[in-house]
C-alpha cells in the first residue's frame, strides 16, 4: 500500500523530493492535487510503500523539508 509522506507546494518541489529518494532506493510515486483553477500550481503529494515510510522521513528530514 502506498503512503502520503509529504505534500509538496509544486512540481519542481515533488520531483526534487523523488529525486533524492529514489537515490536513496526507495520507490516514490507522485500524484497532483488540484487546487483552484485561477492557480496554475498543485500540490502534490508524494507516495511511498507503507514498508518504507520510516526510511523516507528520514531522507526528508536530512534534506531540511
Amino acid at each position: 500500500m502506498w503512503t502520503v509522506v509529504y505534500m509538496a507546494q509544486s512540481k519542481e518541489i515533488a520531483t526534487q523530493m523523488q529525486g533524492f529518494l529514489v537515490n536513496e532506493g526507495i520507490l516514490v510515486k507522485l500524484r497532483p492535487i488540484s487546487k483552484k483553477h485561477e492557480n496554475k500550481d498543485n500540490y502534490y503529494e508524494v507516495l511511498v510503500p507503507e514498508t518504507e515510510v520510516e526510511e523516507a522521513h528520514s531522507v526528508i528530514i536530512e534534506k531540511g523539508y
